[in-house]
């Protein structure tokens, strides 16, 4: 059995169900609209990247594919591992067992950090964004992307299992930390209604679960994501 790290709180659909999970990678944003989001604002071309809760490294390769270097950061161990043996034919991939509020990197090493669903909810996750403005470069970006609870159908689903979720508290948060707010549309399409199944029951308690499969006609919903963005300043700033 693999402890969790001095803490770090469980994941809890990825950590308990990575083969469900690796088939809601899939699913997720088919149209490829956050990746354009984030390379309208940084683009990674020839940089170096960190990926905060990597997880299995699904997202990895992507990015891997035009920078010049990429950092996957993972705390669970057995995702770490999986995710090495994804990029075993990548050089310039390196995957590292490590939290987002102690990052193994030194100070303005990285371009880009970015972190999909991971660690940075709101309040509580000061440390993690003192420690990417660290190691960022002068002029590089903080790029955090979560599930917009706002938006229908996938919110409504959110809010009615995380009573206690509030969405507006989450994003003053941000824009008093300085970041810029986007939201950005996204589809989320299965192979079949199993799958569809499968992934629902694990983002949601077996209530919510079965309201939304319910819900869903075919295969696909949309999905709205808030994407956050905040840059190390270049120089001193006056006010």
């Amino acid at each position: 059995m693999h402890r969790a790290r001095s803490g770090v709180i469980p994941s809890p659909n990825i950590w308990h169900w990575p083969h469900v999970y690796e088939a809601e990678n899939r699913a997720q944003d088919v149209d490829g609209a956050l990746f354009e989001a984030i390379r309208s604002v940084a683009d990674w071309t020839s940089k170096t990247v960190v990926d905060i809760g990597c997880g299995s490294g699904f997202h990895l390769p992507i990015f891997a594919a035009a920078a010049e270097r990429v950092i996957g950061i993972e705390p669970h161990e057995p995702l770490a591992a999986a995710a090495r043996t994804r990029v075993a034919g990548l050089s310039n991939v390196d995957v590292r067992a490590a939290q987002a509020d102690s990052l193994p990197m030194g100070d303005g090493t990285v371009d880009l950090v970015h972190a999909r669903t991971a660690y940075f909810f709101g309040p509580g996750c000061g440390p993690g964004i003192t420690e990417a403005m660290r190691v960022l470069v002068p002029g590089g970006a903080l790029v955090v992307i979560d599930l917009d609870a706002t938006a229908s159908p996938y919110g409504d689903w959110m809010r009615a299992d995380l009573p206690r979720y509030d969405p507006a508290a989450v994003e003053a948060f941000f824009s008093v930390q300085g970041f810029d707010i986007t939201r950005v549309d996204t589809r989320w399409s299965f192979p079949n209604r199993a799958v569809l199944r499968e992934v629902l029951a694990i983002e949601f308690g077996p209530r919510v679960a079965r309201d939304a499969i319910r819900a869903v006609e075919g295969v696909s919903f949309d999905v709205r994501y808030r994407v956050h963005v905040r840059r190390k300043p270049t120089g001193i700033e006056l006010r």
